[in-house]
């Protein structure tokens, strides 16, 4: 049987809310998911949130235009996570895939062999073209790959979801996951599926690695702007980071847009001293990154900006131009 009614019957169950109102309104406590079957989420320490934080409104926007096949392709994505155990950092992972791949759409074409939800190839192991279009057996199968990809938990949920693909895309996988959060707490009924909770900066003080490479770029001001420089008489906005964390014992890569990969991430209204914080032609695109600073607390940060203007702080906002939503904590 093909999609329409192997997820039918799951759809109707867990969607008919979903169609009335427009979003489901009751979630539940952790200590009632875990009596109803063990699921338990994932901290935000051990995994990150969405790329779009602060936004809700966009993953709704992006979910309420879902058709009753994409939905029922949710619906199965749950179900079946829910079944195995697996946390809801899982299941989001398997969204934001399908979403991608094929659009949650069991479709029966796709880029030379490729089939499905999750345009898997029978060509490269994934099955035959009768399992790779049979929409339980792909959830199983994308999950089983999941599963045996070490730490897949401490990845970017677009990340975790490549390292399954092994796109030629990397960074496509990112587009989806406000939706996919969205979709993860309202319709599976999970509370906070990002694992950062409200004001989770809080949990995560500023510890003595943070202050010490604080005190690194702040002990640099004065010092020229000169593209690739990295000290110890000039800088460029990655190279002032890679030395502050530098002396912090902290080892970084050595441009902004690697960097941007080298810690915990958290919504950027959430930074807290010594996270760095990081400017994209497109926001929504790691790939576009060309700037980073230290932001400082307060309004305020540190900063190696362009030629002619030497190392400084100045004030930040969290709705100023190009600024990306997640910032990053070294060494966590």
């Amino acid at each position: 049987m093909r999609a329409g009614m192997l997820v039918g019957v799951v759809a109707a169950a867990m969607f008919a809310v979903l169609v009335t109102t427009g979003t489901v309104a009751v979630v539940v406590d952790r200590q009632d998911r875990e009596s109803r079957g063990g699921v338990v989420n994932l901290s935000c320490e051990a995994a990150l949130g969405p790329s779009q934080p602060g936004s809700p409104a966009r993953g709704a926007d992006d979910a309420a235009n879902l058709t009753e096949e994409q939905l029922g392709t949710v619906a199965l994505i749950i179900s079946i996570g829910k079944e195995r155990g697996l946390s809801p950092r899982a299941w989001q992972v398997a969204i934001q895939a399908g979403m991608t791949e094929s659009g949650l759409r069991n479709l029966d074409y796709g880029d030379r062999d490729s089939l499905g939800i999750f345009q898997m190839r029978p060509s490269m192991g994934w099955g035959t073209p009768a399992q790779v279009t049979n929409p339980p057996y792909q959830v199983n199968k994308f999950y089983d790959v999941l599963e045996g990809i070490p730490d897949w938990q401490d990845l970017r949920p677009g990340a975790a979801a490549q390292a399954v693909e092994r796109s030629a895309f990397p960074d496509r996988y990112h587009r989806w996951e406000a939706m996919a959060v969205h979709l993860v707490e309202n319709l599976g009924q999970v509370t906070d599926a990002a694992g950062c909770g409200e004001g989770m900066g809080a949990a995560l003080p500023p510890s003595e690695t943070a202050a010490t490479a604080i005190e690194f770029a702040l002990a640099q001001q004065g010092k020229p702007y000169v593209w690739g420089g990295t000290g110890p008489d000039t800088f460029d906005c990655s190279g002032l980071m890679l030395r502050a964390y530098e002396a912090a014992g902290v080892i970084l890569p050595r441009v902004s847009r690697d960097q941007y990969q080298a810690g915990a991430m958290l919504p950027v209204e959430q930074a807290q001293p010594g996270d760095l914080l990081f400017w994209a032609y497109d926001p929504s695109n790691p790939s576009t990154i060309h700037h980073v600073a230290m932001y400082l607390g307060d309004g305020k940060m540190v900063e190696a900006q362009q030629s002619g203007v030497p190392v400084h702080t100045r004030s930040v906002s969290w709705d100023e131009a190009e600024l990306v939503a997640q910032a990053v904590r070294p060494g966590v």
